[in-house]
């Protein structure tokens, strides 16, 4: 039941079946396209006019609330900086982040349950790194 599929040969010689430029022929009044991008560049915005930018460029400086907590409970007494709350930011932005604020710090940390911990009672260096990264950071809890 199964149908062979004519094959087409490579050997050349063969005009294809179908110009897909084929209907672009018939049009002769179209206007001529740019001669250089530089020259489109220069005259699609009038002189004098500032730049337009998007914000794609731009830093995000409003990417939400986070929380930063003291913690000392089930470590031995010693303290503990966590950074919890983060919204919508993916796991590899996390580590980098903590990366960033260990090395500010010079502490360990690590990045447990989608919160960072940065070893010592950090809370003012962390707060600094986050507001670079666009965060409003927020003291809570002890």
């Amino acid at each position: 039941m199964s149908r062979k599929k004519q094959r087409i040969s490579t050997e050349g010689g063969e005009s294809l079946t179908q110009n897909p430029f084929g209907a672009l022929e018939g049009l002769r009044g179209l206007p001529a396209g740019p001669e250089d991008s530089s020259k489109v560049a220069s005259s699609a915005a009038p002189a004098g006019a500032p730049e337009k930018t998007s914000k794609r460029g731009k830093k995000n400086t409003n990417r939400g609330r986070v929380d930063i907590i003291r913690q000392t409970a089930h470590r031995g007494g010693k303290a503990v900086t966590v950074v919890s709350n983060f919204p919508g930011i993916g796991l590899p932005e996390k580590k980098e982040l903590a990366r960033k604020m260990q090395k500010a710090c010079s502490v360990g940390g690590t990045v447990k349950e989608g919160c960072i911990e940065i070893q010592g009672d950090k809370r003012e260096e962390v707060k600094r790194i986050l507001i670079e990264a666009g965060f409003k950071p927020v003291f809570a809890g002890g």
